[in-house]
Formats: C-alpha cells, sequence, structure tokens
C-alpha cells in the first residue's frame, strides 16, 4: 500500500475515535448533572431566559396583590374588633337587664314577706297591741268607737295622704275625665328631685292621671290635676282648705296637691274624717285599691303597682288605700278595711322603716281577729 493512502486511512480512523468519545463523555456529564439541575440543550437555554424575565412581572404583580390585601386584612381586623365591642355590648345590656329584674323579683319577694310573714302580737299592760307609729287613730266607722289612739290630734305633715283630698277635689270639680292633660316642667318635682316615669310632653287622659296619683302616688300627675283646674293651681289649693273645714279638718292645712311640701299637715283624727269621705267615692275606692296597670307612654308599655302591698293579700278587704313618705312625715298609711264585718278607719303616721306601717296595720288586724268583742268592748269616741 502506498504510504500517502495509509496517512489517510489513520487520520479517518483518528476522527472517527474522537468522535465518539466526546459524544460518550456528553450524556456522562449530563447524568452528574442531573442530580441537581435539569440538562437542558444550549437552544432551551436560551430561549429560556425570556421566560424568566417575563415572570419578574408576574412576582412584582403578587407583591402589589400582598400590598392591596394589607388594607383588606386590617379592615377585617376593625370589623371584628367592632364586633367584639357590639357583642361585648349586648352582652352587658342584657346582664344590667337581668339584674334590674332580678331586683325587681327581690323588692315584689320582700313585699310578699311583709304581707304574709306571720306577725307576732305584743300586748301592753292594758291588753292593746304595741304599735312603733308616732301616731295613730283607729276608729270603727259604723259606730264612731275609737278602738286604739296615739296623739290623735299631733299636727304633723301628711306627705302624700294628700292625694286623697286631691282626688275629692278633682271630681267635686266636674270636669271631663276623658280630658287629656299633659304632663310640662312645672310638675317636676324640685322640692325634694323624686323621680316619675311620666316623662315631660306625656298626655293621659284626667281619669288615668288621677288612677296614677291614688295607685302610684304619682306626683306629676297629681300635679298636672291641680294645673288643669279650673283657674289653676291656686284655685285648686283653695278649693282643698275650704273641703277640710267642711269636713271638720281643724288641724289640716294644704299647699300642694303632691303632698311633697313638709307644711301640707294633719292629724291622725282629722285624717280618718279624710278616708270616711273618700270612702262615698266609687273612683276613689276602686283607684286607690287596684294592683297594678299597664300604660303605653310614648310607644312603651309601663307598669304601675300599688304602694300599698296589702291590697295584694287575701287577708285583707282593703276599701280605701292611700301611703305616704317624706322625710319629715316618716312612713304613713291610712286605708278602710272590713274586719269582722265592720268598715274600720285605720290611720297610721310617721313610721319608721319601709315595712313598720305595714306590720303595725297587721297588727291590728290580728288583735281585733283574736278578740272579736273588742269592736263591741271599746268605748265611744264619736266622730266630733
Amino acid at each position: 500500500m502506498k504510504p500517502r493512502l495509509l496517512f489517510a486511512m489513520m487520520m479517518a480512523l483518528a476522527l472517527i475515535l474522537t468522535g465518539n468519545s466526546s459524544a460518550e463523555a456528553a450524556p456522562a456529564k449530563c447524568a452528574g448533572a442531573s442530580k441537581s439541575k435539569a440538562c437542558k440543550p444550549a437552544s432551551a437555554a436560551k430561549a429560556g431566559k425570556p421566560t424568566s424575565k417575563a415572570s419578574k412581572p408576574t412576582s412584582k404583580a403578587s407583591k402589589s396583590t400582598a400590598k392591596t390585601s394589607k388594607p383588606t386584612a386590617k379592615a377585617g381586623k376593625k370589623q371584628a374588633t367592632r364586633r367584639k365591642a357590639e357583642n361585648s355590648g349586648r352582652t352587658a345590656t342584657s346582664k344590667r337587664a337581668l339584674s334590674r329584674k332580678l331586683a325587681t323579683v327581690k323588692k315584689r319577694a320582700a313585699r310578699a314577706r311583709y304581707v304574709d310573714d306571720p306577725i307576732t302580737l305584743r300586748l301592753d299592760e292594758h291588753g292593746r297591741p304595741r304599735l312603733n307609729s308616732s301616731a295613730f287613730y283607729i276608729s270603727n266607722q259604723n259606730t264612731g268607737e275609737v278602738l286604739l289612739q296615739k296623739n290623735a290630734h299631733g299636727v304633723m305633715p301628711i306627705a302624700s295622704i294628700t292625694k286623697l283630698m286631691t282626688a275629692i277635689v278633682v271630681l267635686e270639680s266636674g270636669s271631663s275625665l276623658d280630658d287629656d292633660l299633659t304632663i310640662t316642667y312645672d310638675d317636676v318635682d324640685y322640692l325634694k328631685g323624686t323621680n316619675s316615669r311620666l316623662g315631660v310632653g306625656t298626655q293621659l287622659t284626667r281619669e288615668v292621671m288621677l288612677q296614677l296619683a291614688l295607685m302610684s302616688s304619682e306626683n306629676r300627675a297629681a300635679s298636672a290635676l291641680a294645673r288643669h283646674y279650673p283657674g289653676g293651681r291656686s284655685a285648686f289649693i283653695k278649693a282643698m282648705n275650704t273641703k277640710a273645714r267642711l269636713l271638720g279638718m281643724a288641724d289640716t292645712r294644704f299647699y300642694d296637691s303632691t303632698g311633697l311640701t313638709p307644711r301640707n299637715v294633719s292629724s291622725p283624727h282629722d285624717l280618718s274624717r279624710l278616708v270616711v269621705a273618700a270612702s262615698d267615692y266609687p273612683l276613689i275606692r276602686e283607684f286607690s285599691t287596684m294592683e297594678e296597670r299597664y300604660i303605653y307612654i310614648n310607644g312603651q308599655q309601663k307598669r304601675f303597682g300599688n304602694t300599698n302591698g296589702l291590697v295584694k293579700s287575701l287577708d285583707w278587704n282593703i276599701t280605701v288605700s292611700k301611703t305616704g313618705y317624706i322625710s319629715e312625715a316618716g312612713r304613713c298609711l291610712v286605708m278602710q278595711a272590713w274586719i269582722q264585718n265592720q268598715p274600720l278607719v285605720i290611720v297610721l303616721l310617721d313610721a319608721n322603716g319601709r315595712s313598720t306601717r305595714t306590720v303595725d296595720a297587721q297588727r291590728v288586724r290580728l288583735w281585733l281577729e283574736e278578740s272579736p268583742e273588742r269592736l263591741a268592748a271599746t268605748r265611744r269616741g264619736g266622730q266630733g
């Protein structure tokens, strides 16, 4: 073989061997790289560069979305806080309402105890019940017999017992009970600062005002009754004092229609005359002994109860009732009650403690029921 031909064949063989070794090395390199990164052709890598750049706006957009989501999260927190505050407010309101209901239940239970608890009858050396009221006068209306008395002509403040005379003057005026009366600032109590559920602007008929004044001792109602009297309040007070003189109430003076002023004074003896006079009016008997009434005022139903818990007791048959209290007068109670089929007039003034006047009345009833002959055996005192 010629030397040139041999040289060409050797060169061709060397090229072939070199190409095969490079081709084998490339897969090995990719195989080693596959453990960490994917093996891609150069063209694909170059083509992938724009893709990574294009992805950058997407990441920016996500950042902007995250930024815009922050205010939404804050708003959600505010709403959650607001809801929590509202719920806590509702819870606090419901707790206050529940506490008020519990307080009302406790008061009613306490009043029931005053009425229903057994009363210890304590007698003095003469066999008469010991009463804690500073002044009292108990008599038989039919016979005029004086059963018990103490400081019978002592002149003292009488508080809301005044409202019995207020009712008499209203009924004798002839004014229509269907007329609407309006509570104004002139009816607000600036003397004692007492509260009332009859707000300024409340409109009720004269009949309802009269009932609330007698049953619940509503001072604004009594004030409105006097203010709407023909001639106004001054004419009303004059009519009250005139009626007192006609009834022979020599110890009595009136200066307002509510009894808030301590200048309204009388004596147990005089008030027994007032109770007898009030018993002649069917509306006074009805309104003063009614247990309760619900009235709509400004769209809300309100309960008004009787200030004398004894009207609820089955042990009592009370046909006229009125309570009273200011600090100068103490706790007062006047009633016409039927005991042993006899109409008794009970006047209790200046009692200390919320239940004292009620307990005194209970002792009088027990004393008479234990010995019915006392109604016939007591001395005749008369009404003069």
